[in-house]
């Protein structure tokens, strides 16, 4: 663990932390993977023909599913890396995103389309079988926010294939059809039925991207535009050991898919509530997911921040503790705050420095901690659970 700490620490000094010129927009930089292999990175569309869009079915009457496959790669030289989001994503993310899901975020001055990944597009996957993780983000989030975390995951040896769940999500750029912006007209942190709607879809949603990755392994193609995939991905992929992560709702996602799916082996839940909102005011507590009201036999890890800790995490949390003590670990990152968990645990920093955020929308959006620490002691610890259960 020291080791890929110091690695971070002289990696903050690469990524600068000095002010922007006014001419120049700030380019934020991702931490490098600290595991063995390099990263390849690919897309997947992928539509489920047996359902409707739940947001706008008139308008999209089979369901799109957008996802990022990183995995270890064989060879990267003569493979550009991948940006962090599409140049048509990062252009609607300041107006969407910024605007309405995240205030404490620098409005002007940051060029969110040249943030480069550390993932080779297109490489050539290791000739060997790999865990698949998949990766449900944060409420609205677009899945490369989880970009930082998903390549370290990938460089220690696992496939991990992030998910966006298109219309709940603030921007996500679908081949053939450009961006889609959010349609939601209310948020779930207020609207029980919002909360349900989301939750219910994400879960099928992964479901549906486990059925094709299964097709993947198989060795079709799923893409709904046939693109040609990295060479031997479709052999590296083992589907017997398969794992779920996911931030805030995209946690609850994690625990509750592994509940009802048995293929998933084993799941991390990064702050995300195990309870539904009150259904009236007279309610202090809403339903327990059926994850918390009824357990789970297999392996959960809870991963929280003492920022964002309410009587409502306490009583989902407490309540999967009870039900399954042997099975569920609960542990806290201190001076940290709820997004620290996605790619702002190690941006924030950088806005700071560049006089783009202040001291106390930092601490709101991911906490004092600092990134040398916290980025570490999440990959670390997300990592060392997968590698003890899968």
């Amino acid at each position: 663990m020291y080791r890929r700490t110091a690695v971070f620490a002289a990696s903050l000094l690469i990524m600068g932390g000095g002010v922007a010129h006014a001419a120049d927009p700030f380019v934020p930089h991702l931490p490098p993977p600290t595991g063995p292999f390099p990263v390849g990175v690919t897309d997947l569309h992928l539509v489920d023909h047996s359902r409707p869009d739940p947001w706008k079915p008139a308008k999209y009457p089979v369901r799109d599913v957008m996802t990022t496959v990183f995995y270890p790669a064989a060879d990267v030289r003569g493979y550009p890396l991948a940006s962090q989001m599409t140049a048509a994503a990062a252009e609607q993310f300041p107006r969407v995103d910024v605007a309405f899901t995240h205030p404490e975020l620098p409005k002007a001055g940051v060029d969110w389309a040249a943030t480069m990944s550390h993932a080779h597009v297109g490489a050539p996957a290791r000739a060997t079988r790999h865990p698949v993780l998949l990766y449900s983000p944060a409420t609205a989030d677009p899945r490369t926010l989880g970009t930082s975390l998903a390549e370290d995951l990938a460089s220690r040896g696992y496939i991990v294939v992030a998910i966006d769940s298109p219309g709940e999500t603030t921007e996500v750029d679908i081949p053939g059809q450009g961006v889609r912006i959010i349609d939601l007209t209310s948020s779930p942190a207020v609207d029980p039925k919002v909360f349900r709607d989301i939750l219910t879809t994400r879960i099928a949603d992964t479901r549906f991207v486990l059925d094709s990755l299964t097709t993947l392994a198989n060795g079709q193609n799923p893409d709904a535009e046939l693109r040609r995939l990295p060479a031997g991905l479709s052999r590296a992929l083992d589907m017997r050991r398969v794992g779920i992560y996911g931030h805030s709702i995209g946690g609850s996602t994690a625990a509750e898919t592994m509940y009802e799916d048995p293929r998933i082996k084993a799941a991390v839940n990064l702050e995300g509530f195990l309870d539904y909102l009150p259904d009236s005011p007279q309610q202090t507590f809403g339903d327990l997911l059926p994850v918390a009201a009824n357990g789970t036999d297999r392996p959960l890890l809870l991963f929280g921040t003492d920022g964002y800790r309410t009587p409502r995490y306490d009583h989902g949390w407490n309540a999967m503790l009870a039900k399954s003590p042997c099975r569920t670990t609960v542990r806290r990152l201190t001076d940290a705050n709820h997004w620290v968990f996605s790619d702002f645990g190690s941006m924030a920093a950088q806005f700071q420095a560049a006089g783009l955020m202040t001291q106390e929308q930092r601490n709101t959006l991911i906490g004092a901690i600092a990134p040398e620490r916290s980025v570490p002691r999440i990959h670390n610890r997300v990592a060392d659970f997968f590698g003890r259960h899968l």
